[in-house]
Order: C-alpha cells, then structure tokens, then sequence
C-alpha cells in the first residue's frame, strides 16, 4: 500500500491527533509505503514540528540512509545547521551506513557553523570509511577547513586529493583570498591552468574579489582578457566582481565601462556601481545611479541603504536623509545594525544630533556594544569629542564591554593620559594584536609624537595590513625622519604590500623634510604614478607640498594645474610655496581663484596670502585680507596670523602700527610675534622699540641665542658697539650658546652636510681652493664684507675669515665644483641666513652666472643674476 501525497500533506492539521509522526512510524513499521515522490511533504512535516521530528528519530526502526539524507539535505538547505548535526547524530545511533552524499552535506554544515572540531570528526570519518578519495567529499573538507579559518590542514587536504577538479581548486584559491594572500592565488591559478583545469566563473569571481581587495589592478587586467577567452564575460557573476574590482582600485571608468556592457543588472550590480561612484568621492554621480537604479526597478538592498545612508552625510542634506530613513523603515531594514549605525552617524554629520540620540535611545537593545559605538562615532566626526569620550565611560558604567570597533573608533580623541589607561584595557582584552585596533592605537600615538611607543604597538600587530605600515610611516615623516620613513616604506615592499595613496602621501611628506634628497621625492613620484596613485587628491597635494618645500615651485605649480580635485592643502600650499619663495603676485592669483570658487579656507590659507602681501608690499591688500579672515569669514586671528601682520607693517616701516596691533590683540603675544617685531626694528635701526622686543622675546626665551643675536646685530648696525659687547657678555653669563649653523646640499642623490670652517668632507682641498678664488674675485668686484655681525672680540682679518668659512658658502663651493652648469645649486640651511652671505651670494651668482637657491630658517631666496627674491628683506 502507498500512501498518497495528500494524506501527508493533511496529517498537520488533524487536531486529534497527537503526534502527527506517530502515524508516519505506523505506516513505516507495518510495511506501508511512503510514495519516494512524497518525500518533500514528509520533510515539511518534519520543519513545522521538528520536536516529535526528533522523537521520532530517536525511535525510528530504518536504517536505509536515503530517508536520513532527505531531512539531512532538508535541514541544510532551510539553514537549520544543529538541526542538521543532530540528524546526523541520529544517524550514527541507528547503526545506518552513511554514503559520501551524507558526508558531503554535513561537512557543509560544520563549514556553514565554523565548529572545526566537529568538522575534523567527520574528517576522520571521511577517512576511516575510504570516502576521502571521493572528489566531492574531498572537496567538502577542504572547503570545510578554509571556512574555518584552517588554510594549512585545508591545503593538506588538497594535496591529498587526486582527481582534483575546478570545484576544488576555487575551494583552495577562496581560502588564500580570504587570507589575503594575493600571490599564493595567483600561484595557485597558474598551477590550475597548468594542470589542464578550466576555470569558472566563480574561479574568475574569486581571483577578481582577492585582486580588488589588495588593489592589483594590472594583473586584474591580464585576467579580464581571460575572462573574454572563456567567453565568460556575459556572465553577471564575473561582470560584478569586474565592477568592484576596478572600483576598488580607483578606475571608475572601467568599472563604469564593464556596467554598461551588462545585459542584465541585478542588485549587486548596481550596489558595486554605487558604492564605486561614492567611494571616488563623486556624490552627484552616485545619486545619478541611486535615481536610475529605482527607474530600473530594482529593490534597494541592505547595501544600498547603507550607500545611501553614507551620501546624505556627505551632501549634508537633511531632507534627503529623512526620506532614505523613511524608505529604510517601510523596507524592514531600520533595525538592521549597521543601518541603524549608518543613520545614527549620518544624523551626527548633518550636525542633528537630537535625532540621531532619538535613534540611538529609541532601540530596545540601545545598549548593545554596536549602538554605543555607532552614537560614540557620531559625537566623535561632528567635533564633539568631549560628549563622545563621556558616553565612553558612560558605556563601561553600564557594563558594556567595547569590541575592537569601539576601541578603533575612541583612540584618536583621548589625551595622553587617557589613551595610556585605554591601553591598558586594550591589552586585558587581548585586542592590541588586532590590526584594526593596533592599528588606531599606532595612529594614536603617532597624533601625540610618541613614536618611540607606536614603533611598539607596531610590532605586536599581528597581521599588518597596508593601513597600520601607512600610520607608521606617517609618523616618522611627522618627524622629519626619512632613514626611518624609506626603511617602512622598503620593508612593506619587501613583505609583498602593495602601497595605497595614504602610503605614498606619508612618504611624499617625508621626502618634504630639509633632511631628505629632493630626488627622492622624484622617485616617490614615479612610484606613486605606477601604482595608479598620482591622482588621489591627497598624493597630489602631498607633492604640491613637497615640491614647493624642496624649492621647486615650477614642478609644484605643475602639479597643482594638473589636479583634477584639489582640496584646502593644495590651495594652501599652492599659496604658501609661492609667497615663500617670493612670487607674491601669483600667491595672490590663487587666492582669488579660490575666491571666485567660493572655496572653503581656514587661517593657513591667510597665513600664506598675508605672508604674499608682506613680500610684494601690499600693506592695504593685507590689511584687507585680515579683516575678510576676522569679519566677513569669523575665522579668530592665531598667534601665527598677528605674527604675519606684525611682519607685514614692520616689513613696510610701520612700527607703530605694528606695535598698536600687539596691544589690541585677544591673548598675550608670544615669542614668533616679538620675533617679528624685532627683526623689523634690525632693518629700519629702531633702536628703542628693538630694545622693548627684545626683552620681551627674552623673557618668553632666555635660552634662545636668536633673540640675542638680533639684538647685537641691531646694535651694530646702530654703531652701538659697548651695547653689543654687553649682548655678549650677557650671553655668556647665562650660557647661551649660539645655535650652530649647518648647510645641506645635494649631489648626484647623495646630500652632504657643511658646518662652518668644516674640514671633513674628502674634497675640502679644493673647495678651499674654490672660497679663495671666490674671495679674491669679490674684492675684484668691489665687495667689503660686514664684520658687524660677527659677535667676537677679535681682531677684523679674523672676523672676515670667519665670515668667509660660514656653512652655506662652503655648500655652495662644493656646488660650484660638483654640479654641472645650467643646474641651480640648491642649499637648505638651519638658521637664517646673515646679511654678509646674503651680500656675497647674490654677487657669485652674478659671477658665475649660476642660479642659487637657499632654504633658510625663514623663507627660499632665489639668487639670479646678481639678485635675491626676497628683495634684501627677510
């Protein structure tokens, strides 16, 4: 007897019988059969009552395995993995005989629950009953072990299966992506092909997603051309790992080019568009693609919101959040972590921070780790650090133990002290290995110049990713360490990281140091064009930066015109480079540029575009720019901005005015403003009010030898020669010393250091012979050196020698005889360059027609043809 589909199908809905299962083992007990054809109504029975399902497992007389399978594959498929596991228990009470089917399937359990214990039972299994040799069982535990974690018992695996097919190599080559170990799956790939193995799409989609990851565009490249060999480039599984991959390495054309060849577009498709769009940084574009996405009818996604969500932050549109929240909510996604995280940041960004704490305290579950992270986050990009540390410790009060997100999200805004007890902490949950919590503790101390404590947070991080090598390059080039910056930079390269545009901007910045080799900045440039980076605006405003710093403003202004996106750095250094290097009327041109833009600035962009005004003698246009900075843009005057304003009416002769704006300012001037006002007395000889700023700049720094110096030079040049003696005097009474002086220059990508009457470099001989050729010309050409400057009492030949011997003239010797002509001699000095060399360089470079460019302490000076770019006023 059979018994029929619809007696199985009724037998849930017989309100008097119990046990619905009870029939089932009646049946199978007394011999009648249940029609094979009937087996999906059985397995539904079993997933509406799965209690006296097991009852009846427990109980039931069978021991033909193709009953088992069927709940077995049922379970698996619905996503009841311990259901599953228990089935399989089940099983092996029953004494019933398992085929590779039902090992196969309850591998992809144990890989589905990450239990490699129990995957490593079943293993064994595999093993003793001769099923490992089975392709699929074969297979199942690889793929058991990588899902697992366990790439190195999954690659025993492997290499114990014969008849490898395309299944278990994808299983492999998934398992290194996962690792991000980039070139074991390209080495994995050759050896498929080698082996006659024809790949599949999802081999392609495998290798793409691990190649987008680490951002290895060419050989991405090398694969598309495959992908269209095996005539797979129709397939909307390769087309949408295509479009992330060239998304992820930046190539938004392609990405854009391969979308519209689809001939269908599911939601992947046009998520991994979207987010591409948003990730460049082009939100118009992205909300292009989100509009024709809804014309297209396509459902939004999780993803989708969440690109959405992240959009509204970055247009700052509160209308537009509000309608996404409302569709996020008729969708069924608000409760949905990461959404509800997405929406509760963006309402911090478009600075509504009631409605995202509404959001925040709305949620049953507010106090769960994700929901304080998310507002913590929140109060932490809106500015508000002090709220978010609060809620911080108001989280731990609570008893909510913060995960490696939260630690990675509060870091950066704790103080010295607090980010030594969050340390602490960090290392008690055992989250310092993280590389993502690490990573912005690295980034922690290196925002405070403890690089000393970040080199050691960098070395526990277990798997460093290209993010925490680019934080601790960052932090050598913050201090101006180029050794410590190219031995990173060489050893992530080494280690097979392939650098990102944080990478080279870290290491472009150290290059700007006065310690590094201008070439080197060059080679860094290349390198970043290589790897696809130049482009990034961050990259490009780094070498604008660099290159102005190096004292190249042509190359600088090249790269600033050839920026596609240029945000407020490259302006800024734009104008600051240019005002340095005494080229004001083009500082100035910029500046309006970005006027006429209607650009956001800050007080650096009016640092540099009131230091423009001081070197071209724009007194009013200065005076102008300030009172834009203060009224028109409410940006408060810094006490760099009253130095550049002091600089500007001193530079002018106007003391007074300059002394009436120290009076009138809202702090206490500090060292850089007296500073300031003391040089301007210097040049104009105002004996009186050099004296007054002296002191002042005395008593903010009694043991700065420049203070001292400016004041004996002001004297000198006043004739007060008993005065300057008493400088002296007080100098070495308080043992000030004055700071030794030191030239670098460059030659053939090696630099060289020069201090005065150095004796140590092995072609002193001739750069001796090359000063007294220089000296006998300079008398030759009328020039009277200006001993006034030199603070020691000894007799006049003396004092000229020594003035002779200073570091920069012997740097600028050994240009002469080492630089090929039609090269500028480029020299970087520590302190500011005395009026005698100033006087002397301008004549050499009128003698030996050679272009000279010195960086001192102040400012670049431009010597051509007799002439200085600073106008003899630094």
């Amino acid at each position: 007897m059979v018994v029929p589909r619809c007696t199985l199908r009724n037998l849930k809905f017989l309100s008097n019988i119990r046990n619905p299962f009870q029939v089932f083992w009646c049946w199978h007990s007394s011999a009648v059969a249940v029609d094979p054809e009937n087996s999906d109504e059985l397995e539904t029975l079993s997933l509406a009552d799965r209690h006296n399902a097991y009852n009846l497992f427990d109980e039931f007389p069978s021991k033909d395995i193709t009953y088992y399978n069927h709940f077995l594959f049922r379970y698996s498929r619905s996503g009841l993995n311990r259901d599953a596991v228990y089935i399989y228990g089940v099983i092996n009470r029953s004494g019933a005989l398992v085929d590779g089917c039902t090992l196969s399937c309850i591998l992809k359990v144990s890989a589905s629950l990450e239990n490699c214990a129990f995957g490593k039972q079943i293993h064994c299994q595999c093993v003793k009953n001769g099923y490992l040799e089975d392709v699929s069982v074969g297979t199942a535990v690889l793929d058991m072990y990588i899902k697992s974690g366990n790439l190195d018992d999954g690659k025993k695996v492997f290499d114990d299966i014969r008849d490898r097919n395309v299944v278990t190599w994808t299983s492999l080559l998934t398992g290194y992506a996962q690792k991000g170990m980039i070139y074991n799956v390209i080495e994995v790939f050759v050896a498929m092909k080698l082996e006659g193995i024809v790949p599949n799409p999802c081999t392609f989609a495998t290798i793409f997603g691990a190649l987008a990851d680490e951002g290895v565009v060419e050989c991405g490249a090398q694969m598309h051309a495959l992908v269209i060999k095996h005539s797979f480039e129709t397939n909307r599984v390769v087309e949408n790992s295509l479009v992330n991959l060239y998304n992820k390495c930046g190539l938004i054309r392609e990405a854009k080019h391969v979308f519209d060849g689809m001939e269908y577009r599911d939601a992947v498709s046009w998520n991994g568009m979207i987010s591409g769009f948003l990730r460049m940084g082009l939100s118009w574009n992205t909300l292009e693609m989100l509009y024709r996405m809804r014309l297209a009818r396509i459902n939004f996604t999780k993803s989708t919101f969440a690109t959405a969500i992240k959009l509204c932050a970055n247009l700052k549109e509160l209308g537009f959040l509000r309608q996404i929240h409302s569709q996020v909510v008729k969708s069924g996604f608000e409760l949905h972590d990461y959404i509800r995280t997405g929406l509760t940041v963006s309402y911090m960004k478009v600075t509504e921070v009631d409605d995202a704490f509404k959001l925040f305290s709305s949620e049953d579950d507010v106090e769960t780790v994700v929901s304080w992270t998310a507002i913590i986050g929140g109060y932490l990009q809106s500015g508000n650090a002090a709220q978010g540390i609060d809620l911080f410790h108001q989280m731990r009060r609570q008893g909510v133990r913060p995960n490696h997100f939260t630690y990675s999200t509060i870091l950066a805004a704790l103080s010295t002290t607090a980010l030594y007890q969050v340390h602490a902490e960090i290392i008690k949950s055992n989250y310092e290995k993280s590389p993502s919590v690490g990573t912005a503790l690295l980034g922690a101390y290196v925002k405070i110049q403890k690089n000393s404590e970040a080199a050691k947070v960098f070395e526990q991080i277990e798997r460093k990713d290209v993010v925490a090598w680019s934080a601790m390059l960052a932090g050598y080039a913050q201090e101006e360490d180029i050794m410590g910056a190219l031995t990173i930079f060489f050893q992530l390269s080494k280690d097979g990281i392939r650098p990102n545009e944080f990478t080279f901007s870290s290491i472009i910045n150290a290059c700007a140091g006065h310690r590094a080799a201008a070439q080197q900045g060059k080679q860094f440039h290349a390198s970043s064009i290589k790897f696809c980076c130049n482009n990034a605006v961050i990259v490009s405003s780094a070498l604008v930066t660099m290159y102005a710093k190096k004292g190249d403003i042509e190359s600088a202004n090249e790269v600033f015109q050839r920026q596609q996106q240029r945000d407020l750095v490259s302006w800024n250094s734009m104008i600051s480079g240019f005002a340095q290097h005494g080229n004001g009327d083009k500082a100035l041109k910029v500046f309006e540029e970005m006027r006429s833009r209607n650009l956001e600035m800050d007080e650096i962009t009016f640092i540099g575009v009131i230091s423009a005004c001081t070197h071209t003698g724009l007194v009013h246009e200065g005076q102008k720019f300030f009172d834009m900075m203060v009224k028109k843009l409410h940006i408060p005057p810094t006490m760099e901005i009253y130095s550049c304003m002091v600089d500007l009416y001193g530079r002018a002769g106007m003391l007074d005015k300059a002394m009436a704006l120290i009076n009138g300012m809202l702090f206490p001037p500090s060292a850089i403003v007296w500073r300031s006002l003391l040089a301007a007395c210097r040049v104009h000889r105002n004996l009186e009010l050099g004296e007054f700023a002296a002191k002042k700049l005395i008593s903010h720094q009694p043991q700065d030898s420049a203070a001292y110096v400016l004041l004996a030079n002001l004297y000198a040049a006043s004739g007060h020669w008993s005065d300057r003696a008493k400088v002296r005097k007080l100098m070495d009474d308080r043992k000030v010393k004055k700071e030794t002086g030191f030239s670098w220059i460059e030659v053939k990508n090696k630099t060289y250091t020069f201090m005065a009457s150095d004796v140590s470099h092995p072609l002193s001989d001739r750069i001796y012979m090359k000063l007294e050729e220089l000296r006998i010309r300079l008398r030759d050409a009328g020039y009277q050196p200006d001993t006034n400057y030199v603070l020691h009492d000894i007799e006049e030949e003396q004092k000229e020698a020594i003035l002779s011997r200073h570091s920069e003239r012997l740097a600028i010797a050994f240009g002469l005889i080492s630089v090929p002509e039609g090269i500028p001699i480029r020299i970087i000095k520590n302190l500011r360059v005395c009026v005698d060399c100033h006087t002397v360089i301008k004549i050499i470079s009128k003698m030996e027609g050679r272009e000279i460019v010195v960086r001192d302490s102040n400012r670049f000076h431009h010597f051509k043809e007799g002439l200085c770019s600073c106008k003899d006023y630094w």
